[in-house]
């Protein structure tokens, strides 16, 4: 496992080598035992690949900051094997990877089974405080808490050692992956894009799912042309666990009957029904970034031809600032003050903040150094919130802030600790 190239998956094959290959792709926090239940069954027919998350199970700590980069690193592993063509069933952030092989490689896929998925998992603010919690507390609160999420409280309850399994699991998983991984996930939204998944697709849920439950799937399959919905009485998110012998049925009868031949090389056509073609100049997900980009045409005599920084403005303040703060920001802007929102998104975060010569670290650095020099408390609340997610630690935020004592005085930077040390309070405590 330590020889694990950085572009590919840890990974294990069960079943026999003759047989068509079906991928099972794992939660967040889980490892490919999370599938223990359904393999001795899956490869009576199959050929079953399962693979674990960069830093899950063992698996050589090469952070994924996308879902992209998680299925580019899936089909580099399942290149390597001549593998071209598969069944998936992915669960939550595995269902994610499974949304992307439907928009981005329709042709390798021959059905699809997406688990305890979304479109969009919850929003990017809650899985970006969940970044700050573990990078300030390590992964123990979130695995004290994963059972909770992850099955019902009577099967809690009563499975002991599976839930004390699923919180070492967790535990022991590398803290920056499990970062990534949430980035990932904040990133992920395809509503726009699931009308072009063109493969036959079974969406499977639990019908106590808390974390990603039944609007959610019903979300899916009202936008995928090709879908059926499959509510499991009494499971909660981690419902492969939870109902095993459901899940497991439900996925022979899907891939068992819904699996779409492969090209023919005899007639050179194929079967499979994709989505139109759009011309494409990059890899790049199709939402919220484009798949593809049309060059702008020639400026205006008198014009710079210079893009509008406002979209990418507003794109760097909310992943900076967080959705809840901006919206409410624009929210109750008016004629007096609209044009000031406007002229902070255009040029402190569409021109300033996302100029390539610093990090979002290092800006953080600077601004929080500016804010306590200024003396500007409010917006200093605002801004360690940032700091935070940006990847600064409350222990570096300090040293800024003794660092700023020297030089900006230190009434100022008593101040400043005060208001910082409430919002740390705030945003690193665990919630329950």
């Amino acid at each position: 496992m330590s020889e694990t190239p950085p572009n590919t998956l840890q990974y294990r094959f069960d079943g026999p080598e003759e047989a068509p290959v079906l991928i099972l792709g794992p939660s967040l926090g889980t490892t490919w035992h999370m599938w223990d239940r359904q393999v001795p069954e899956l490869v009576k027919q199959w050929r079953v690949f399962r693979f674990d998350l960069p830093g899950h199970g063992g698996a050589p700590a090469y952070p994924a900051g996308s879902v992209g980069d998680l299925t580019d690193r899936l089909l580099a592993t399942l290149d390597r094997f001549g593998v071209q063509r598969f069944g998936y069933a992915g669960c939550s952030l595995g269902g994610a990877v499974g949304i992307e092989l439907a928009l981005r490689h329709p042709e390798r896929l021959a059905s699809l089974a997406l688990i305890a998925a979304s479109p969009r998992f919850g929003t990017a603010d809650e899985f970006r405080r969940r970044g700050v919690i573990v990078r300030t507390n390590g992964l123990d609160p979130i695995a004290r808490t994963s059972p909770d999420r992850w099955f019902t409280s009577g099967f809690a309850a009563a499975q002991p050692a599976i839930t004390e399994w699923a919180v070492q699991m967790v535990r022991t998983t590398d803290p920056g992956c499990y970062i990534a991984a949430c980035e990932a996930l904040a990133a992920f939204d395809v509503r726009a894009g699931l009308a072009s998944v063109g493969v036959p697709t079974l969406v499977l849920v639990g019908s106590d799912d808390q974390v990603t439950g039944p609007a959610e799937a019903r979300t899916l399959v009202a936008g995928i042309p090709d879908a059926r919905l499959a509510v499991v009485p009494g499971a909660s998110h981690l419902v492969p666990v939870e109902q095993p012998a459901a899940v497991t049925d439900l996925l022979v009868r899907h891939f068992s009957t819904a699996w779409q031949p492969a090209f023919d090389s005899s007639t050179g056509q194929t079967a499979i029904p994709t989505a139109p073609l759009t011309p494409v100049l990059n890899a790049a997900p199709p939402h919220p970034v484009p798949i593809a980009e049309i060059a702008p045409a020639a400026p205006e005599p008198g014009t710079t031809g210079r893009a509008d920084p406002y979209d990418t403005g507003i794109k760097v303040r909310r992943e900076v600032l967080g959705d809840a703060h901006v919206d409410r920001a624009l929210t109750q802007a008016d004629d007096f003050s609209g044009d000031f929102q406007e002229f902070l998104t255009r040029y402190a975060w569409g021109e300033i903040w996302d100029r390539p010569g610093l990090d979002r670290r290092s800006r953080s650095v600077a601004t929080l150094t500016a804010l306590v020099a200024g003396g500007h408390l409010d917006e200093l609340a605002v801004h360690t919130r940032a700091a935070l997610r940006n990847g600064l630690t409350p222990s570096e935020i300090k040293e800024v802030l003794l660092q700023a004592a020297v030089y900006c005085g230190v009434p100022a930077a008593n101040s400043a600790f005060k208001v910082v040390q409430r919002v740390i309070r705030e945003e690193t405590t665990p919630t329950e």
